[in-house]
């Protein structure tokens, strides 16, 4: 198959084409270099600039104070679950945990083998369809940090806005909402977020951290899972992923050029709005988030029955529209429509929708 198709896939997700016809054409050696950005050294002058470039993306783009690290790591989001307790998380304190969906979860499962775990608020009974309000949340003023799911890939359920957690750190898993919108980067201690949905490919971790949470690490921790290892050597310790770094640097260009995340935000509301509209316009297509909780970035729903959604998964990546099936744990419907996701796709799956209601309604 030579044509693109349209990537609704959770993750590894769509890329923005300029940024992929660049990384083409630059694949096998970067200019005035000789050498594939996959085979440059991790130490040399060229790699230098890139990572310095991706870092200074992300600061510029997120608003970072100077008292901010920016980190490239590895293991993904799933590596932080547990790295976060260890180094921030002391012996016999106690960490706040609100879940909001399947992702909160798993947090809460590798932190409980670091220490003790409040979960402040758990929108479990529910079918995670929201997130909580102030009164529901039961937060301990003496916990090491509060932790969020910013938006749960799974549920498709966002936060709209941060919770109130007094002076405790805010700790967010952003894996799936970064760099969509603007934050007001001061209200986290820490945000962490796999890149392969937003900001590049598979393999890459950001981690952002304010400069007072290192005096929290604990001694003697292994190397690589101590934070300030990381901080030290500019994300350098080990061998990071290259490729990686550079398609985030292409990447934080590409949005700038979109019109920063303002500019982002825009264009994603305005395309999640479409579909949103094309399955509230029917009794056919039911939504799972609330209204008040729907995530921007994947769009959940359902089908009058399985069948049917089988149906709709398979005739839909038939036509070209990949990636619609939900997640093999919730099932139902998902649209993953991300920052570099464009707009045709959206207008090309609501006519799937309407033709696909009037066959089968």
């Amino acid at each position: 198959m030579d044509e693109r198709i349209y990537n609704f896939s959770a993750g590894p997700a769509v890329l923005p084409v300029p940024v992929l016809e660049e990384a083409q054409r630059n694949l096998l050696s970067l200019p005035g270099v000789g050498m594939s950005v996959m085979e440059i050294s991790h130490r040399s002058k060229t790699f230098d600039e890139i990572i310095e470039n991706a870092e200074r993306g992300v600061r510029e783009l997120l608003g970072l104070p100077e008292n901010y690290h920016v980190l490239f790591l590895q293991g993904g989001a799933s590596l932080q679950f547990s790295m976060i307790p260890m180094n921030l998380l002391p012996e016999g304190g106690s960490a706040d945990y609100i879940v909001t969906g399947s992702w909160g979860k798993k947090a809460v499962k590798e932190a409980k083998r670091e220490g003790n775990v409040n979960v402040a608020a758990t929108m479990a009974d529910g079918g995670f369809t929201r997130t909580p309000g102030d009164d529901e949340i039961k937060l301990d003023k003496n916990a090491a940090y509060v932790h969020i799911t910013t938006n749960e890939t799974i549920e498709g359920v966002e936060w709209k806005r941060e919770p109130e957690v007094g002076n405790v750190p805010l700790i967010a898993d952003a894996s799936s909402d970064i760099l969509s919108h603007p934050i007001v980067a001061e209200k986290y201690a820490l945000i962490y977020a796999g890149a392969q949905k937003n900001m590049g490919p598979s393999g890459v971790t950001l981690v952002i951290i304010r400069d007072d949470l290192l005096g929290r690490i604990p001694d003697n921790l292994h190397t690589m899972l101590d934070f300030r290892t990381h901080v030290q050597n500019k994300s350098l310790y080990n061998t990071p992923n290259t490729w990686g770094i550079y398609i985030i640097d292409l990447v934080c260009k590409w949005i700038k050029e979109q019109g920063g995340l303002e500019g982002m935000q825009r264009i994603n509301e305005e395309k999640a709005q479409l579909l949103y509209d094309a399955i509230d316009a029917t009794d056919f297509y039911r939504g799972h988030a609330d209204r008040d909780a729907r995530s921007i970035m994947n769009v959940t729903f359902r089908l009058p029955s399985e069948e049917l959604e089988k149906k709709f998964a398979s005739e839909t990546t038939a036509a070209g529209l990949d990636g619609l099936k939900g997640h093999r744990s919730v099932g139902g419907i998902r649209a993953s429509i991300y920052n570099a996701f464009p707009r045709a796709g959206v207008e090309a799956l609501v006519a799937f929708m309407k033709e696909f209601e009037r066959k089968n309604g």
